[in-house]
């Protein structure tokens, strides 16, 4: 174990391993930080436990070593806690919680670093069997701080903020923060190809407008009929308005495509981060398609409500978030949309995607 002030820099045999179990935007929010990492740290070997869902977000399918298909990390340990949640006291979850830690022991790693700050996030590092857990001072669920070894005080505002404080601490110097690296899988940038009709690229294609009406819990979803109207008003403006029905979401985008000026599409996640790559603009709630936007430098309109957009809003991209004075910070997971939401008129998404627009187009 190094001194407190010692530098990292030189150990080029440093074992790491990152939780970040779920969600999508938060692996993509903890992403900026684990790049910066690796851009300072080149030899280290880095691995990442996550669900197997999201899996996509750090290696294209049928990747095995790091490269472009493999940006960031050296080995993936997946942990599937939807299944455990759902089934805690069965001998399968029994079984893979055991191969999962052995799995995780067997790489040595000579620090875990908790980004999530639960409790089930703070049990997995722990059972990896590092000498140093790192995590967050004040964590998200705060029983998981008594499991962390060493624990940061953060300051900065947004999450990506707070995340790259947690990485410096681990590396042991100041880290500075960059662009997140997302894997780049052909099979999807052929598919993206098929449904936008121009030749594959990694830049954006002018004019298409993607909208995501899903979120994770009701309070955070604004009104399919008013997404709506704002299709209609792309395509007036000459998008190509594309939706995002992500399984389980068609009843939300389905009066967006009855109106006739939005066509749906269901993407697997792989594909999806190759369709957002060449997006012009993207629109949503505080959902994991608009952290991605942001991620890969897409300018963004986000609609937000009990989230607080100064923690969890738009990062490192053009953007413009609209957010009524009388929405207040709430994670309870209610079912209808939050009364401030509702007071964002289509109108004012469609001012702010002008704006966007027009600065895209500036000289």
């Amino acid at each position: 174990m190094l001194c407190e002030n010692e530098s990292l820099q030189t150990q080029s045999s440093f074992r790491l391993l990152v939780v970040r179990l779920g969600a999508m935007g938060d692996i993509l929010h903890a992403l900026p930080a684990v790049t910066a990492m690796r851009l300072a740290h080149p030899d280290w070997h880095i691995g990442w436990a996550v669900e197997p869902r999201w899996q996509a977000l750090l290696a294209a399918p049928g990747a095995q070593v790091r490269g472009s298909a493999m940006p960031i990390v050296d080995r993936l340990h997946m942990g599937p806690l939807r299944r455990w949640k759902q089934h805690p006291f069965s001998l399968q979850t029994a079984h893979e919680f055991a191969a999962l830690r052995d799995e995780m022991r067997a790489e040595r790693y000579d620090a875990i670093l908790d980004l999530q700050g639960a409790i089930r996030s703070a049990v997995i590092a722990r059972a990896a069997g590092g000498e140093r857990i790192v995590g967050e001072a004040h964590p998200r669920e705060w029983p998981a701080h008594w499991l962390f070894t060493e624990r940061v005080a953060t300051r900065g505002a947004h999450v990506v903020e707070q995340d790259l404080e947690l990485a410096s601490a681990v590396a042991g110097d100041a880290l500075d923060i960059g662009e997140a690296m997302l894997p780049f899988d052909p099979e999807a940038e052929r598919w993206t190809y098929a449904q936008l009709g121009t030749p594959p690229a990694r830049g954006a294609t002018r004019s298409v407008a993607l909208i995501a009406p899903g979120a994770g819990w009701g309070a955070k979803r604004w009104p399919p009929e008013r997404y709506a109207m704002v299709a209609e008003g792309l395509a007036e403006r000459g998008f190509r308005v594309l939706v995002n029905a992500a399984p389980g979401e068609e009843p939300l985008a389905a009066p967006i495509i009855a109106t006739g000026a939005a066509t749906a599409l269901t993407a697997t996640l792989p594909q999806l981060i190759a369709l957002t790559r060449r997006v012009s603009l993207l629109i949503a709630g505080d959902t994991g398609p608009l952290h991605l936007a942001c991620a890969l430098g897409r300018p963004v309109v986000g609609i937000y409500g009990p989230t607080d957009p100064s923690r969890n809003g738009p990062y490192g991209t053009r953007s413009r978030v609209l957010r009524s004075p009388g929405s207040r910070r709430d994670h309870s997971r209610r079912p209808e949309p939050d009364p401030g939401l509702l007071t964002i008129t289509p109108k004012d998404v469609l001012r702010a995607a002008d704006e966007l627009i027009a600065g895209e187009r500036a000289p």
